[in-house]
Formats: C-alpha cells, sequence, structure tokens
C-alpha cells in the first residue's frame, strides 16, 4: 500500500518498463479498496466462464512451497499469519472445556 497516490504512479511506471519471462509486465493501478469484494466468487467455486473477459479478480493461492519460501503461513481464507509470529506453545485457540488443564 502506498501513502501517496502519486507514489503508486511511479511504482507502476516503473514496473511498466520491466520484464517476466521474457515478456513485458502490464501494470495499472486499480480503484477497488476492498480486495475481497473484488474476486470473483463464481471463480472461486470453479463456475465463472467469463474467463479473461470477467472484471473480477481470479485470484490463485499461491502453493505451501511459495508460502514457505516467503516465510508466511495461512490460516483460513484470506488471513495471513508471518511465521514465527505467535508465542512458541500458543495456536492462539483455547482448549476444549473437556480438555482444560485443572492446576
Amino acid at each position: 500500500m502506498f501513502k501517496k497516490e502519486e507514489d503508486a504512479q511511479k511504482a507502476v511506471e516503473a514496473l511498466n518498463n520491466r520484464w517476466y519471462n521474457s515478456m513485458p509486465i502490464y501494470a495499472e493501478l486499480s480503484p477497488v479498496t476492498d480486495f475481497r469484494e473484488a474476486c470473483c466468487r463464481q471463480y472461486e467455486t470453479s463456475e465463472c466462464t467469463r474467463g479473461g473477459y470477467c472484471n473480477f479478480l481470479h485470484v490463485k493461492a499461491a502453493s505451501k512451497e511459495v508460502r514457505h519460501k516467503l516465510g508466511v503461513d495461512t490460516f483460513g481464507k484470506g488471513r495471513h499469519v508471518m511465521a514465527g509470529s505467535r508465542k512458541s506453545g500458543s495456536s492462539g485457540r483455547r482448549s476444549s472445556p473437556g480438555r482444560r488443564r485443572r492446576y
């Protein structure tokens, strides 16, 4: 995220002068503020027939290998937590009532 729109525009211009996998990168700014609403729900359920003509995002999840290399774990849809950011021994969940430790 950029604080200033001018900085975002500079990043787009810099990207448009780059290549990836022997192909030019075509970047543009998006007016979307909530990407959860911009995702194609039909694509998520493998039902979108519009393909490249769809006006919504077709998001492909990163593989476990890529997430591991980036040091990112995914917990549920859309929630990303940096690996090692939680305290060791704490899963962030409470144990079930029948399994609580009694001291």
